[in-house]
């Protein structure tokens, strides 16, 4: 009976003892590692606070243009157009409406928004959150990113806080802010999906976030942000085959839009770098096809006549393998090399011809605005 008392009553006795000081002298230590353990598992119950944050600078647009159209079917008709021609045809006007969204970025009154959502208008306006409205002008327009700057004059203006979407991680809880099928403005949620989405024919230059948070018809030019309230992202373009949201959503990365922004409230427009070459990605069949061990760099198919590329000696057959001091791995970040380096300024670039690399260093040409 002693040895049972002194091996186990003895010892839980003093076990309930300790547990019943550390409860009453120290609960918050408790208390505390129980959150702490709770945190790492669970979100936040509400993103109201990064709503309230970043909705305010996401505002309505609304636009409209003038169509001219036949006043009757019969016009198509070629014996009646015969009596008219096509000047004394009689046409008639009517007003076409469209709707968007868009983010206030400075508060100057400068704001992003998508170039489809503006593109010929005849009049722009934008509605705040706060109930106030405004006729914008057009500042610039970049067709190739589908990005649009425009600019409002009201004083006092709510602007959103950018974050570096370099940062965003597949996972992350994101909010699309928008104003879908001209309801008002609206808050869905979901998490990035993809990074880096490109070769969807979008655009010209594609680097989207990929996300499943609803995005419909209206939202385009809305802000995409981070759970801290933060623009990661200008929503631009659905997935869908029946028009409404299926969960695959894009948007352009804050980063880009924001240069994209400064170039064209500073110059007006945005200037981008050519060489006038035509790539073609390299795979197994193909590098075999020429000769090489491995798959790497990218195949020129075509030159420009006359181009950068060409006056520099860049031949069709040429392997690129590196622009401007990079290890070349896809077309999108070659061109985009190329494309960031100004009009007139060099780059080198490194070729593999016959079997042997060869450097040439071609001065940059003008890139000419693509129209989507």
């Amino acid at each position: 009976m002693k040895l049972l008392l002194r091996l186990v009553i003895l010892p839980a006795i003093t076990g309930i003892i300790i547990a019943a000081g550390i409860l009453f002298f120290f609960p918050s230590q408790l208390e505390n590692g129980s959150a702490s353990s709770l945190s790492q598992h669970s979100g936040p119950v509400s993103y109201a606070d990064a709503v309230n944050k970043a909705a305010p600078a996401v505002v309505n647009i609304y636009t409209t243009k003038v169509i001219q159209e036949r006043t009757h079917p019969l016009f198509n008709d070629p014996f009646f157009r015969q009596f008219f021609g096509k000047r004394n045809e009689p046409k008639r006007q009517r007003m076409q409406s469209s709707l968007g969204s868009g983010v206030i970025i400075s508060s100057d009154g400068y704001l992003l928004t998508n170039n489809h959502v503006v593109a010929n208008s005849d009049e722009i306006i934008v509605a705040l959150k706060d109930g106030r409205e405004s006729y914008a002008r057009v500042i610039g327009t970049d067709p190739e990113t589908d990005l649009a700057v425009l600019k409002i004059d009201i004083k006092d203006l709510p602007t959103i806080t950018l974050a570096s979407s370099d940062s965003v991680r597949i996972g992350d809880v994101v909010l699309a802010i928008g104003n879908p099928f001209g309801v008002g403005q609206t808050v869905t949620m979901g998490i990035v999906s993809a990074t880096g989405r490109n070769q969807l024919g979008l655009t010209t230059f594609e680097d989207f976030i990929q996300t499943d948070a609803a995005i419909n018809p209206g939202n385009s030019g809305g802000a995409l942000i981070n759970a801290y309230g933060n623009l990661i992202g200008i929503n631009t373009a659905i997935f869908s085959k029946s028009g409404g949201s299926q969960g695959i959503g894009f948007a352009i990365p804050s980063l880009l839009a924001n240069q994209i922004l400064e170039e064209i409230v500073q110059y007006g427009s945005v200037t981008r770098g050519w060489l006038g070459i035509e790539t073609q990605v390299m795979n197994r069949d193909l590098a075999k096809s020429l000769g090489l061990n491995e798959v790497t760099g990218l195949l020129i198919a075509g030159v420009y006549r006359l181009g950068p590329a060409d006056k520099a000696g860049i031949r069709p057959g040429d392997i690129l393998l590196e622009v401007g001091g990079e290890t070349v791995i896809s077309d999108l970040q070659a061109m985009g090399k190329i494309t960031q380096t100004k009009p007139g300024e060099s780059i080198n670039i490194t070729v593999l011809r016959n079997g042997k690399e060869k450097k040439i260093t071609a001065v940059v040409g003008k890139r000419e605005p693509q129209q989507r």
